[in-house]
């Protein structure tokens, strides 16, 4: 016969629980999602907002004709919510919509319209996103900072001498 029993009818009805501190109740755990909870609401309320005012104004390629302004940002309601994202193997995400300034700098003709940027995944209570109708969860991890390391290693007797770049953005080199 296995070590558990086939059914809870046959497991024992009170366990002798054994305690190596003289406290008897249980430590409370902290929330262990709420890092990833904050650094959500940061980005979808001042992380977007710092980046659209880093690449705002966007200008044509000559920079006298156009000029596009990125103003206030918004979430609109989900397509569909997280149980049927689920169920129909969809993302459970929201739409981006920006209110934006276009002028032309020659007649200084301003055009003010709300644009779709493109959908965003919206984070679950519990800190998880529903990607393709699956419950995914970040895993955060440590960054580099940016400069460049040197290395030294000794491969078949001879020294070799390398480098990597690491940039505040984009990919190492």
């Amino acid at each position: 016969m296995g070590r558990y029993p086939a059914s809870m009818a046959n497991a024992p009805t009170r366990l002798q629980r054994t305690y190596f501190t003289p406290l008897r109740d249980a430590v409370d755990l902290p929330d262990l999602i709420e890092v990833q909870k904050a650094a959500y609401d940061w980005f979808l309320t001042q992380g977007t907002r710092e980046l659209f005012d880093e690449i705002s104004p966007i200008k044509d390629t000559m920079g006298r004709d156009l000029e596009l302004t990125l103003g206030d940002y918004y979430l609109d309601e989900p397509k569909f919510d997280e149980v049927t994202s689920r169920a129909k193997n969809v993302t459970y995400e929201a739409p981006l919509r920006v209110k934006t300034k276009l002028k032309n700098l020659r007649t200084n003709e301003v055009k003010e319209q709300e644009i779709y940027l493109g959908d965003l995944p919206v984070m679950t209570p519990r800190g998880t996103f529903i990607i393709n109708g699956v419950e995914r969860v970040i895993v955060s991890q440590l960054v580099r900072s940016a400069g460049a390391f040197f290395t030294a290693e000794i491969v078949r007797a001879r020294r070799h001498y390398g480098a990597k770049i690491i940039p505040n953005r984009g990919a190492w080199l």
